[in-house]
């Protein structure tokens, strides 16, 4: 099965996310795994994590102010929710991803990493989201292949595997078709300008040689009849 296909091939994805949005998003899911006794998450707990310097590429700069604009978002697309507990003392939030794509730990663990640290490959995700949820190599690329072939939208997409590597990356479709820079660079194209005497030289070389073509086939002609 091939699913390095165009962005045509199957349905977008029907939440699209900014690139904020799609941080917030991913460190809900990482913090409810990872630290679940600090789970839901209070506004100043969010932005430390999405300018966390380790576990994010790339790295972000943003404030309080941003990361509430992004949950305001998330929440009018059903993927975030405000905490309201007995003992909530300050409002606190936590990701609702199933209500849109009911998945289970192991796939949604998957695209937190792709939220949070763009295209990878099947290698990179699992020695990263063990930290989460352990999978193998073959779980985790049963699932990606699953997510980029599903009927109601596709979710992941592979990209051109980039020359000098071995495995091909995996970028998630949530925030958009993945940037070029991301598809990997293209190929190195050099343009040669020669000075005009050389160009003149290689010029002569070249009517020289097909004059002598031109006369090895006639005296081929002349043997060959003779």
């Amino acid at each position: 099965m091939n699913i390095e296909t165009s962005s045509g091939e199957f349905p977008k994805p029907e939440v699209l996310l900014s690139a904020l949005e799609a941080r917030v998003l991913g460190c809900l899911i990482e913090k409810e795994l990872t630290t679940p006794d600090l789970y839901p998450l209070t506004l100043n707990s969010l932005v430390n994590a999405c300018n966390q310097r380790s576990n994010r590429d790339p790295l972000m700069e943003v404030s309080a102010r941003e990361v509430e604009a992004a949950l305001d978002g998330l929440r009018a697309k059903r993927l975030a929710t405000l905490f309201s507990g007995a003992d909530a003392r300050v409002p606190k939030y936590r990701q609702t991803l199933d209500l849109v794509y009911p998945m289970v730990t192991g796939t949604r663990v998957l695209l937190c990493e792709l939220f949070l640290r763009g295209p990878q490959t099947t290698a990179e995700l699992r020695a990263r989201a063990e930290r989460m949820h352990q999978l193998t190599a073959e779980e985790i690329e049963a699932v990606l292949l699953e997510l980029a072939v599903r009927p109601a939208g596709a979710l992941v997409r592979r990209l051109p595997r980039q020359p000098g590597q071995k495995e091909a990356r995996w970028a998630q479709l949530l925030t958009g078709e993945p940037a070029l820079a991301d598809a990997g660079p293209e190929p190195l194209k050099v343009a040669l300008t020669l000075p005009p005497e050389v160009e003149r030289r290689l010029a002569a070389l070249e009517a020289e040689v097909a004059n002598l073509c031109s006369e090895l086939t006639r005296l081929r002609g002349e043997l060959g009849g003779s």
